[in-house]
């Protein structure tokens, strides 16, 4: 019988599972079959009973196709979700989008602006209209899209906020505010988007680098504490990076910790900065004396000496007025009084130590003002130009008012001090002119600079109501609610309760169109909101039955009832916050149906510390008491190769759709889970390369083990305690890495699992345990028993692999399920209806563990050996090796009984003990000399004597001892026989 005859009698694998995975063809079939057969039922049908698990969605914006940050977060999201469900737990995972808001008023207002179109002038029910039926194309086209990256969920029982019901409970959350007492109506200053014309949100805003103007200006003292009139004839001089709000101005804060002096100019040059008139010399000035040098540089001063020093606690009192006071072209417009007022904010930092209050545009200007007093005058209109009443600016729009207020100031100057100006006055107006470059908040749909403004909007306090313990506010319960929240990863806590700790009142009003109004009436004889249950039930069954629209296209009285008077409520139009609208989620999610409130899980991106996560929080806590979540899990941004933003123009952008159309969604869901996700993560090709890559090693692992389970029965399988040692110790290392994946399970914390899992597969099974007991599998007889314990190690390996792959190879995983075991029912039926296995305890063994470990070193140096001979042509490879293996008598005895022929794939090996050693495997490097002088001599690899088995292709003496099969060794001929 020749070689090529014994072929047939090998045990080689067999299997209809493709190398190739052809995932951008199979994955869409897969889908197809799942929704053919019902899966998400037999999901739902199988989780009764069972403890919940809940991750309640973060609604994406339903305005565009996904991107591959969509992508990251929802398929986190996914693996969580079957994790758990394939731990025993019942998972009903409802998707959401958020459908309302600016981004699709302005697509829609676009359209508009290129037909000419004033939407102004469009009813308002009509553009409500559009601006849904713009929300559902795009949610409809992300559903889709997020299905095809193995999503799975409750697709057909997703929320909107723009669907009825949802608009409805959002109503009624705010009524709950309305009815506690939280939310009221009052002045103060808001980022607002000039360019879109509506209050933003701190979640709205993203930074730039802005050039501004910056300004020096002088306000003259006409009232003068100090008891040595050391402020007579002297002006405070304040900075500023925003000379628009000067015309706002009523007062100048200083800080009274902050040593000042009264500063006397003597000489003045050419300002550096740009400057048309300046100090002259005599001027008296007021700043810090901490920031004199940078201050003369700037205003051009030469020569100077101090007059007075004052601590600024002298300053209470003082008086100043506006520089444009008594300018007879403003009408007695400025001719108010700008009182210093201590501020603990001010710093020496930049400036002059002083910082000029304008209260309708700053924090800090408006809180300080207003304890003081001091009224906040209307300075600013919505679409960012100066009202009618701002002398001598009406119509200007901020952002061009820099030249005029500083062409203004230059003339005040020049006035103040001219020959014909009252000498016990100080100079008033411009003291010097620059610019700056600094980080600058800008809107983040038009990436259009802001500006605080105070206007009327609705806000929900955090600090409990008039009279009430402020500890007793949402913020405190708030931040008592977040002691009892897991943090994934942890330190994100301190960001969190930092932002809850130091956030204002919530501003929860826009004034546009597009969203759920805050459904309320004020008094128009006392200003008060109407606070009546029965009005705010009216409202909330009319949007159950006809959405928010119901609003707009109803009379008043239908809320009003029988017994109030319309004419004397006034309707309020304006839209509540999209934010506040997302924080109310959970209450058209949790609680109703089947799923408990609170979730057990919200993950979203990192940025949602200021968005979802603290409106969500705050919320749930300002309407239940309590955080709608047990834990938060935040994942990082997603940048290209090189650690850049995605950007079209840079075209570095990575489309979660373009992968799937060329490599498959299991490799982008591998890329996921690959990755460390509580940073910043990268992709890119050459990233999806080596994805890709990684992705082949799993599924050659898979294929091998379907292969060489082909036939395999019950009949074979072997106990735990009769295995060989080999296989314990691979049932050991599985035993582990069920308990690596049953923590992540329990504490949400998957960075590092799926890599250590490919790290097995390549490296204990493919590289190593594969490799020793291929020659058992395919040569040894059925009955043999390392060859029925190897097949049932396999058997475990195969069923645990698959199903632990299932959360992220959902496609993939799915195809080696039922390439073994069939699509049918039959009890297995889907990889993704089955649960993780449930391993042995005993299977667990440490110290066995470590002893691989030790053994798989030694291994190490002989292939090390073997390979130094094949180079050396010595032999041609392992199975033509004959191994001598020196040991100290130490070693001898801990690895008695291993069969190194078969650990170091070999024909023959031999053992030679050295009693002089202490470890002759103390160094891999030959010849180098241990602590005892004794010499380190590695493995020796020479040519094994003997035939070569036409069957196994051992290299062995016994050859031909069969006479019926002449090339064969002992163990082939009574297999073939």
């Amino acid at each position: 019988m020749t070689e090529t005859d014994y072929r047939d009698t090998v045990f080689l694998p067999r299997t209809g599972f493709p190398m190739r995975g052809d995932l951008p063809k199979r994955e869409p079939a897969t889908l197809a079959h799942w929704e053919a057969i019902g899966l998400d039922d037999a999901l739902r049908a199988a989780g009764e009973g069972r403890p919940y698990f809940t991750l309640h969605d973060g609604p994406p914006y339903a305005n565009g196709p996904l991107h591959i940050g969509h992508a990251l977060n929802k398929i986190l999201k996914d693996v969580i979700n079957r994790a758990h469900r394939m731990s025993g737990y019942a998972v009903h995972y409802v998707p959401g989008w958020d459908c309302h808001g600016l981004p699709i008023e302005w697509q829609i207002e676009e359209k508009y602006r290129k037909a000419g179109k004033d939407k102004d002038q469009v009813p308002v029910l009509q553009f409500r209209a559009e601006c849904r039926a713009h929300a559902q194309t795009w949610l409809d086209f992300q559903a889709t899209e997020f299905r095809r990256l193995g999503v799975q969920g409750d697709w057909a029982g997703r929320y909107a906020t723009m669907d009825f019901k949802s608009e409805a409970i959002i109503a009624g959350e705010i009524g709950k505010f309305l009815a506690n007492g939280s939310l009221y109506r009052g002045l103060r200053p808001v980022m607002w988007s000039p360019v879109e014309k509506t209050a933003l949100a701190e979640a709205e805003i993203e930074y730039h680098d802005l050039t501004s103007t910056t300004i020096w200006v002088a306000f003259p003292f006409v009232r003068d504490p100090t008891p040595a009139c050391a402020l007579e004839g002297v002006s405070a001089v304040i900075w500023t990076t925003t000379p628009w709000t000067i015309p706002g101005n009523r007062a100048i804060a200083y800080g009274p910790e902050i040593t000042y002096v009264v500063l006397c100019v003597d000489e003045v040059g050419a300002s550096p900065s740009e400057t048309a008139e300046g100090l002259q010399p005599g001027a008296r000035v007021l700043i810090a004396e901490a920031l004199i040098e940078p201050f003369v540089k700037v205003a051009g001063i030469l020569q100077h000496h101090v007059l007075y020093t004052l601590p600024g606690s002298a300053l209470e009192g003082a008086v100043c007025a506006h520089p444009w006071r008594g300018v007879a072209a403003y009408d007695g417009g400025y001719d108010y009084d700008v009182p210093m007022l201590p501020g603990d904010f001010v710093t020496t930092d930049a400036g002059t130590g002083l910082v000029h209050m304008s209260p309708a545009h700053g924090e800090d200007d408006f809180t300080l003002c207003v304890a003081y007093g001091i009224a906040v005058p209307e300075t600013v209109e919505g679409d960012g130009r100066y009202a009618p009443w701002v002398q001598g600016f009406a119509g200007v729009h901020v952002f061009k008012a820099a030249d005029p207020v500083c062409a203004a100031l230059t003339d005040a100057m020049a006035v103040s001090q001219s020959e014909d100006s009252d000498p016990d006055r100080g100079p008033a107006g411009l003291v010097a002119r620059g610019q700056i470059v600094h980080s600058y908040p800008h809107s983040w749909r038009s990436r259009a600079p802001v500006i605080f403004r105070a206007t009327p909007q609705w806000f929900i306090r955090m600090d409990g109501g008039p009279g009430d313990d402020a500890d007793e506010g949402i913020r405190a319960q708030a931040l008592a609610a977040l002691q009892d929240v897991t943090f994934v990863p942890a330190q994100a806590r301190n960001r969190l309760t930092a932002m809850v700790a130091g956030r204002p009142d919530w501003c929860i009003s826009r004034q546009r169109a597009w969203g759920v109004p805050i459904a309320v009436f004020v008094d128009r004889r006392t200003g008060e909101v109407l606070r009546d249950p029965a009005v705010m039930q009216r409202v909330v069954e009319a949007f159950r039955l006809e959405g928010a629209d119901a609003w707009y296209a109803s009379p008043p009285a239908r809320f009003l009832g029988n017994d109030r008077d319309p004419a004397e409520y006034d309707q309020v139009f304006d839209i509540v916050d999209v934010w506040f609208e997302s924080g109310s989620t959970h209450a058209f999610v949790l609680g109703q149906g089947d799923l408990p409130f609170p979730a057990d899980l919200y993950l979203e991106g990192s940025d949602q510390h200021r968005g979802w996560f603290q409106s969500s929080l705050l919320e749930s806590v300002g309407t239940r008491g309590m955080a709608p979540f047990r834990a938060l899990v935040t994942n990082g941004f997603v940048l290209d190769e090189q650690g850049r933003k995605m950007s079209k123009s840079l075209g570095n952008v990575t489309a979660p759709q373009d992968v799937n159309n060329t490599l498959g969604a299991d490799i982008l869901r591998l890329w996921v889970m690959n990755s460390d996700t509580n940073e910043d993560l990268r992709i890119g090709k050459e990233i999806l390369k080596q994805q890709g890559e990684l992705y082949r090693r799993l599924r050659n692992t898979l294929r091998w083990l379907l292969g060489a389970l082909d036939g395999f029965d019950e009949a074979e399988r072997v106990p735990h305690d009769q295995m060989p040692e080999l296989e314990r110790w691979v049932l050991h290392r599985l035993a582990e890495l069920g308990r690596m994946i049953a923590r992540a399970v329990e504490t949400h914390e998957w960075v590092g699992v799926y890599p250590a899992l490919h790290t097995f597969c390549a490296a204990d099974l493919s590289a190593f345990y594969f490799d020793v007991r291929k020659d058992a599998i395919y040569c040894d007889a059925t009955s043999s028993l390392e060859r029925r314990a190897a097949r049932t190690v396999l058997d475990h390996l195969h069923r645990s692999l698959t199903i632990w792959l299932a959360p992220v190879l959902v496609f993939t995983a799915e195809e080696a399920w039922t390439e073994r075991f069939g699509a049918g029912d039959e009890g297995r039926g889907s990889v993704h209806l089955q649960s993780f296995p449930t391993l042995p305890a005993d299977w667990h063994d440490p110290e066995l563990g470590e002893r691989w470990v030790r053994l798989r070193a030694v291994r190490r140096l002989i292939t090390t050996a073997i390979e130094t001979a094949r180079r050396d042509g010595v032999v041609g490879s392992s199975l033509q090796a004959a191994l001598t293996l020196p040991l100290s008598e130490t070693e001898a005895a801990e690895f008695a009984g291993i069969d190194w022929e078969e650990l170091a794939i070999v024909s023959k090996a031999g053992i030679e003990v050295d009693p002089s050693a202490v470890s002759l495997f103390a160094s891999e490097r030959q010849g180098e000399q241990s602590a005892h002088g004794t010499a380190h001599r590695g493995p020796r690899v020479q040519a094994a004597s003997g035939q070569k088995c036409a069957r196994c292709w051992k290299v062995l003496a016994e050859v031909g001892q069969v006479a019926a099969h002449p090339a064969l060794c002992l163990r082939c001929a009574a297999v073939v026989a």
